[in-house]
């Protein structure tokens, strides 16, 4: 069944994801035979994926090939004009201003003061995921960063309800870069998707063209794994 959706995110939540990506037909095909999506035309030539039927995630064409292929987490909050003064007056960048998406809502993406991307979702018509935290739909955020107390200070500001308010149940943390990855990585924002069997997920990652980055390992929210797709978009595989 899905979450009562009108009402499920509020601020500093993360309520959906999307990937840029060259090939669209391609990555309808990578996703629809790993995670058992469906999909359908949506905004702009989009495409929205579904799992039993719910939103779960959106595909976009990456017009211009010097942008990364990349997937992307949005924060849901009421007010996104009021929302992108604060991460400027935080030290973050604001990359997009908040524009329209038709009917659906507004979005907008910004940078935290390390450079790590994210965007942010004030809903209209379209609330955000239909369902989460099941197979083959979003579990986990995490930002990988170099200085993890100026992350705690920047995000704690921007969504304290959403992570230390009396209601907070937070699926969204960080930890070190050089935890996970190479020193000279970027500090980034990882999208992770749940899976019932890590192992025979990772071989149909293989299997369809993908890449394991980095085998399982355990964290205080599942085990996971970092795989890139066939066309170069990285995320994670999390077991609960």
């Amino acid at each position: 069944m899905a979450e009562n959706r009108a009402s499920a995110y509020g601020e500093g939540v993360p309520c959906w994801v999307d990937a840029q990506l060259p090939d669209l037909a391609a990555g309808r095909r990578f996703y629809g035979e790993l995670f058992g999506w469906t999909f359908e035309g949506a905004y702009g030539g989009s495409v929205w994926a579904r799992k039993d039927g719910e939103p779960v995630a959106a595909l976009a064409h990456k017009a211009d090939g010097r942008l990364p292929t990349v997937w992307t987490v949005y924060f849901a909050t009421p007010d996104v004009v009021r929302l992108t003064g604060r991460i400027r007056d935080a030290g973050g960048q604001v990359f997009m201003a908040p524009m329209p998406v038709g009917e659906l809502g507004t979005a907008a993406l910004a940078a935290d003061p390390e450079g790590a991307v994210f965007g942010l979702w004030q809903a209209a018509r379209h609330p955000g995921f239909g369902v989460r935290h099941k197979a083959g739909t979003f579990g986990w955020a995490e930002l990988y960063a170099r200085d993890t107390e100026s992350a705690n200070t920047f995000y704690g500001g921007l969504f304290t309800d959403a992570l230390f308010g009396p209601e907070a149940a937070p699926d969204f943390g960080r930890a070190p870069v050089s935890d996970v990855f190479p020193v000279e990585m970027p500090p980034h924002f990882l999208v992770h998707f749940r899976v019932d069997d890590i192992t025979a997920v990772l071989g149909a990652v293989r299997r369809l063209g993908g890449r394991v980055q980095v085998p399982p390992f355990e964290t205080s929210y599942g085990n996971v794994a970092v795989v890139t797709d066939n066309q170069g978009a990285s995320f994670a595989l999390q077991q609960r």
